[in-house]
């Protein structure tokens, strides 16, 4: 599958297929393209079935895929704990504000993992059928299509209190989120390459209505907002009220359904929605992985892949850890 990614790309694409390859080969080294091959070997259509089938109908849930395996990886690496539920007296990190209500598409994962295991019982990890979830998420809604090493098995612990400690609020700068990010092993290229996963999907009103009503004590609006950009946001996103509502609007206006680079565009024109995007085109550190990304999407599509490959490798059980869930919402009877 890496081949259909790369193998139409021109010369000045070649670095980034390598780089690829090398994220495929080197930092999964204790997973395995092809894992289910001799095992389960209809696994990974299976699973893109189910994902192609959801979006279809609601293109949405390609961002939340996404986001999904991305919550996974950074609360107690790529285990599937975020997809358990809560047990009596142990609320789930589902339960934790960052997941609830914002995560969406367990019900693809379910579908999708129990036609596998009417095939093939307990082979296919929960773990795994995210990461090729959230794959053929972006190859749906963007084209971009990589090869997802495999061999996870799903851990049995999930706490409502870690994704707080462990996943990157809204409001963090790129400093923060470079070292947020390199806590889990993730260069600062990764860092911006993945947050372009913004050219898709909504966010609720809070996270950014600081922005348009109250930035700072000189400034209501954050100044550095496109002001047409602002008015936008305002007619979406009214004050706060005591109504308990709170409205969503695209991450990405232009393009909200389709996976690509105009997210980066929209930095360098002002126009981030989050604290954390446009922070990315404003800071020096960042400003030239932006301006690289706006410019060359096709790279950007091949890096996004690398990334999510080595994304996908963080802290994995494998070998005799964990286990392999019959169900994703709970753990094993023993």
């Amino acid at each position: 599958m890496m081949s259909s990614l790369c193998g139409t790309e021109k010369m000045a694409t070649i670095f980034f297929c390598i780089v690829l390859f090398l994220a495929t080969s080197v930092s999964s080294a204790s997973l395995k393209v092809g894992f289910y091959k001799s095992s389960c070997p209809s696994a990974e259509m299976i699973v893109r079935k189910a994902v192609n089938k959801a979006v279809s109908k609601n293109p949405g849930l390609a961002a939340g895929l996404i986001r999904m395996h991305f919550h996974d990886c950074f609360v107690r690496g790529c285990d599937g704990s975020v997809l358990l539920d809560s047990t009596p007296g142990n609320p789930s990190e589902k339960e934790s504000p960052v997941n609830n209500p914002s995560l969406r598409g367990f019900e693809v994962i379910d579908e999708a993992k129990a036609e596998i295991e009417a095939q093939c019982p307990q082979i296919v990890s929960c773990a795994d059928v995210l990461a090729f979830a959230a794959r053929d998420s972006a190859y749906k809604v963007g084209g971009i299509n990589y090869a997802v090493p495999s061999g996870r098995r799903d851990g049995r612990v999930s706490l409502k209190d870690e994704p707080t400690l462990h996943l990157p609020p809204p409001f963090f700068n790129a400093k923060q989120l470079e070292e947020n990010f390199a806590r889990k092993g993730l260069s600062l290229d990764e860092m911006v390459t993945l947050s372009g996963a913004h050219s898709i999907g909504v966010s609720h009103c809070s996270s950014f209505s600081n922005r348009l009503y109250s930035f700072n004590a000189t400034h209501p609006q954050d100044p550095s907002m496109d002001p047409e950009f602002a008015r936008y946001l305002k007619t979406k996103c009214p004050p706060s009220s005591n109504t308990g509502s709170d409205p969503t609007v695209p991450l990405e206006v232009q393009t909200p359904n389709r996976l690509d680079s105009k997210y980066y565009k929209d930095l360098k024109n002002h126009r981030g929605l989050l604290t954390s995007d446009q922070t990315l085109f404003d800071s020096p550190s960042t400003k030239r992985v932006v301006k690289n990304n706006a410019r060359y999407g096709a790279n950007w599509g091949n890096k996004y892949a690398a990334a999510m490959v080595r994304m996908g490798a963080i802290d994995v059980l494998t070998g005799t850890k964990g286990e392999i869930r019959k169900h994703c919402r709970v753990v094993n009877y023993r």
